[in-house]
């Protein structure tokens, strides 16, 4: 698992092709590291989450863990939790197939990019696993209670297209495009104003666990109407120029 910053870009790489990028113990441990520096690091604007080889993204959690006892549901849900949880906004760029755990932690994303060709399934039923109550509630949440039953109770295979259609992607390219695209997205979404983008984050959350805070809504609403960023941003407008937001 590899972890790099440029600029306000942070990228974290899951990077064992040869095991399809499975995760386990290690690799969900270093994932956790990673994530702890990105929440500490204030440069980072958005985060970045992809895999290397031209097949899979992620074939999900070790089986041979799994099955030898050696990895827990707890560690898997600890890492979504905190890769759910960061403040900046999240971008999973799926550079091939996704298969169980590795679907959970692509909805853990606040993104998702998908290539041409590639395939998604959670093969739990087929295997014998009941899913964890978390992991079954992301998947509800996001997908809604008819997919999420296609998903799990029928071990359905969606291909690229099918997934774009029950909004497990929102964008889908060609293979050769999947670069490009992620950049493009996380660029513009860096250029944005910080402080407004994790406030409305922080709200989006809150919405979806039907539990707004007014309070804090109320507070991140005034912390952004006081910043440097919104003056910033009416004078870019008024000069017909790119604004340079800093956070603040």
């Amino acid at each position: 698992v590899l972890y790099s910053r440029e600029g306000h870009v942070g990228r974290l790489v899951l990077n064992c092709p040869q095991r399809h990028n499975a995760l386990g113990q290690e690799e969900l441990q270093l994932i956790q590291h990673h994530l702890a520096a990105v929440a500490s690091d204030e440069q980072v604007r958005v985060l970045v989450l992809t895999g290397t080889g031209e097949k899979t993204f992620c074939a999900g959690a070790s089986l041979q863990q799994l099955g030898s006892g050696q990895l827990s549901n707890d560690c898997f849900e600890t890492t979504t939790a905190q890769l759910a949880g960061l403040a900046v906004p999240t971008i999973c760029a799926m550079n091939g197939h996704v298969f169980g755990a590795g679907v959970e932690l692509a909805l853990s994303c606040d993104f998702r990019l998908g290539v041409e060709g590639s395939r998604m399934r959670v093969p739990a039923a087929a295997i014998g696993i009941c899913y964890p109550p978390s992991g079954i509630q992301r998947l509800v949440e996001h997908l809604g209670p008819a997919v999420a039953r296609r998903v799990l109770l029928a071990a359905e295979v969606f291909d690229a297209r099918a997934m774009l259609e029950v909004g497990f992607i929102d964008h889908l390219v060609l293979q050769g495009g999947l670069e490009a695209a992620t950049s493009d997205l996380a660029e513009r979404v860096a250029g944005l104003a910080p402080l407004a983008v994790r406030s409305m984050k922080t709200i989006l959350g809150q919405v979806l666990a039907n539990a707004v805070d007014e309070d804090q809504a109320r507070e991140l609403a005034l912390m952004c109407a006081g910043s440097a960023d919104l003056a910033e941003g009416f004078a870019a407008q008024k000069d017909k120029r790119e604004p340079r937001f800093r956070g603040a």
